[in-house]
């Protein structure tokens, strides 16, 4: 609901197709199966750009020059570094988090790195200062999120390599190896893809924080919040246990079957905009089949009878593979844990969330909806105390 002229203005559950904001980042448009960032194809850039191109034009509004995209390189290297006090904190955090949570503990490493590096409310900074707050935050996210996980898996968290790209030192920070030019363009891939798309829960999250003036990473530290919920980031692991519980091929149509009748959730499957094939299982397919291998080909399998078996299941019901489905065949394929495939998907969606921190500071009106009452009528006459005797 709104409020206009004193008037409350009724909107739909969960304000569904409310626009509640206007934006120059990007679009989806779910019944073409078409989504983009400012002027390109998110598809095109993630099959023929760099996870930093993307991000360039998301902050700066075009793609670099040669020129620019190293200069924005040299700035995010130097932005990856953890500072020593926050370095010290993290085997704590870690062990608070010892559940696998490690959402919750990037929550409160970049809570810390706020903290460390003073980082002000976005009201009170200057356009420049809240990029460099912006861009600070995203580069240090996948370093933080890789000494998290050493430190819960016994290991030494390694230190980020100036030398390399985001992608490829994320990937060497997880998996310890430099990775090769194919599992780095698998995972760039993905993760331009999932950069932005549209108002989501945790984009949303962001933008109304951002909007009561906060710093850049109170802002993330709420969209990560958002992320953690099952029903918004919690899919690409179970998509991978979907395929472990079936096992084999024979097995796919009766586990479906029983799934589906005992009104169950087949993982991967189904999407809140797209009303035909997402646009970024496409992609991730085409990805994944780069590689070939029985895993992949059980998991093309998998959606060939999955989605035949609900047009039968669920007769007027047009579902497809969402984004999670290979997305967890793809982060596998390059050595990711599934304990990583969530906080992975943050990695690039940092970058989506902080374009829209700084777009959202830039309007400078703090977002603040209306509700309806329908409790109690009031206002009903206080009861008379009884005191005790």
């Amino acid at each position: 609901m709104d409020r206009m002229n004193d008037t409350l203005i009724d909107v739909p559950r969960g304000l569904t197709n409310v626009v509640a904001a206007h934006t120059a980042l990007g679009d989806v448009r779910g019944q073409e199966g078409f989504y983009h960032y400012r002027q390109y194809s998110a598809i095109d850039l993630a099959r023929e750009r760099t996870f930093e191109d993307a991000w360039y034009l998301l902050l700066f509004g075009d793609l670099p020059t040669a020129e620019e995209l190293g200069a924005f390189r040299e700035r995010i290297a130097a932005a990856r570094r953890i500072p020593g006090p926050v370095a010290e904190l993290l085997p704590a955090i870690a062990r608070l988090t010892a559940g696998g949570d490690v959402l919750a503990g990037l929550r409160m490493a970049l809570a810390a790195v706020a903290a460390h590096d003073g980082m002000r409310p976005v009201y009170d900074q200057a356009p420049e200062a809240r990029t460099g707050d912006a861009i600070r935050v995203a580069a240090v996210t996948p370093v933080l999120l890789a000494a998290l996980h050493a430190h819960a898996t016994g290991r030494v968290p390694a230190e980020p390599r100036d030398d390399l790209g985001q992608v490829a030192d994320y990937l060497r920070l997880v998996t310890g190896r430099v990775p090769d030019a194919a599992h780095e363009h698998a995972l760039s891939a993905y993760l331009t893809a999932a950069i932005d798309h549209g108002f989501n829960a945790s984009t949303f999250t962001a933008r109304v924080i951002a909007s009561t003036g906060a710093d850049v990473a109170a802002a993330v530290d709420g969209a990560l919040g958002a992320l953690s919920g099952p029903l918004h980031g919690g899919a690409p692991s179970r998509a991978l246990d979907t395929l472990d519980a079936i096992g084999t091929p024979d097995r796919i149509d009766d586990w479906i079957t029983a799934t589906v009748r005992g009104g169950g959730r087949v993982m991967g499957f189904g999407h809140a905009v797209y009303r035909t094939e997402d646009p970024r299982s496409r992609l991730l397919r085409e990805v994944a089949q780069g590689f070939g291998g029985d895993r992949v080909a059980f998991a093309v399998q998998v959606e060939n009878r999955v989605q035949h078996l609900l047009t039968e299941l669920k007769p007027g019901r047009e579902l497809h593979t969402n984004v999670e489905f290979y997305a967890g065949v793809v982060m596998e394929l390059c050595g990711i844990p599934r304990s990583l495939f969530t906080p992975t998907f943050a990695v690039a969606r940092v970058v989506g969330w902080t374009a829209h921190i700084l777009e959202q500071a830039a309007d400078g009106k703090i977002l603040r909806p209306s509700s309806r009452y329908d409790g109690p009528r009031a206002p009903e006459p206080l009861p008379a105390r009884t005191i005790a005797a």
